[in-house]
């Protein structure tokens, strides 16, 4: 079986769909066509090819890996001689809005969670952790939203840090895509669970440092024992982002307890030049300033195709 080319002067081993796709083995397809369904974004593309190409063998990686940290973590609490704690195995999902992270997060999610080594499986969006909107109103950054600068960093290296020590029961905020703000009181609560998904435009992004900061710094990859990045050609990517902009406008910008109700009323061209003007104002700039430079610091990168599909993987070399 050809296991990929491996490139000279890089970390990463490349492999086509086809070559990603025998890594399967004997794997078994264990989700449904409704499932599938459900699981799939707003005009995002995903089959039972894709999910027998691309995520059973990507399972079938992290599945081998998060078996392997358990027993890590089990022989180093036999080493200091102290009782073992239930510490979850992380994984960081990263990659440019309208990519089909949440996709790829909810996929994982229900095909991770049929391990018998790992039943309990939480997926956290890092959403949650946005400064309210009235926070970010107050600190002139309304329109950075989704920037480094809008997350309470502080909240969520907290709640990692919570979970890395095998606190029982952690909680998150919660993010309303309807209101487009934090859900004041509502909380979302991960119980000792065996693996936790933590999904988000900027979880691979250092801290930027300045010339007050001192000492070290603490990143949220740090808690990560794997990370991927979804990638793919920013022309594509603008394309996703212009459809389901559309798509939304049909459908969830039509709830008058939408913030974006506003946009429920556009016709096509409006809407077009909407969505582009949004993206070429905010995402476009912090795909370039705080999201690509990141994609090399991740386990693994999913290049997508023209049509949502995953084209090639690269894998970090061991």
């Amino acid at each position: 079986m050809k296991m990929g080319t491996m490139e000279n002067l890089t970390p990463f081993m490349t492999f086509n769909r086809d070559e990603w796709a025998e890594l399967r083995q004997s794997y078994p397809m264990e989700v449904t066509a409704e499932e599938i369904e459900r699981l799939k974004g707003v005009n995002d593309v995903l089959n039972m090819q894709e999910i027998a190409d691309i995520y059973l063998p990507l399972t079938r990686l992290i599945n081998l890996h998060a078996i392997a940290s358990q027993e890590l973590y089990r022989s180093r609490y036999v080493f200091l001689q102290k009782q073992e704690r239930k510490v979850p195995y992380i994984i960081g999902i990263a990659g440019s809005v309208a990519v089909g992270k949440s996709t790829i997060a909810r996929v994982l999610h229900t095909l991770l969670s049929r391990f018998d080594h790992h039943p309990k499986v939480d997926l956290v969006t890092t959403d949650g952790f946005l400064y309210p909107n009235a926070e970010l109103e107050r600190r002139g950054i309304m329109n950075k939203k989704g920037f480094p600068e809008s997350y309470d960093v502080h909240a969520l290296l907290t709640f990692l840090t919570e979970l890395k020590s095998g606190k029982s029961t952690v909680e998150a905020p919660v993010y309303s895509h309807l209101t487009y703000d934090i859900v004041p009181e509502e909380k979302q609560v991960v119980n000792q669970p065996d693996i936790v998904i933590i999904e988000g435009i900027n979880v691979l992004q250092p801290p930027k440092k300045t010339s007050e900061d001192f000492g070290d710094q603490v990143y949220v990859s740090d808690y990560f024992d794997f990370s991927i990045f979804v990638d793919a050609e920013e022309e594509n990517i603008l394309h996703w982002y212009v459809e389901r902009f559309k798509t939304l406008r049909e459908t969830a910008f039509r709830n008058p307890a939408s913030y974006f109700r506003k946009y429920a009323d556009l016709n096509d061209q409006e809407a077009y030049e909407t969505a582009k003007g949004i993206w070429e104002r905010i995402n476009r700039t912090n795909l370039h300033e705080n999201i690509l430079p990141t994609r090399h610091r991740a386990d693994l990168i999913l290049r997508k195709g023209a049509h949502h599909l995953v084209s090639e993987i690269k894998m970090r070399k061991v």
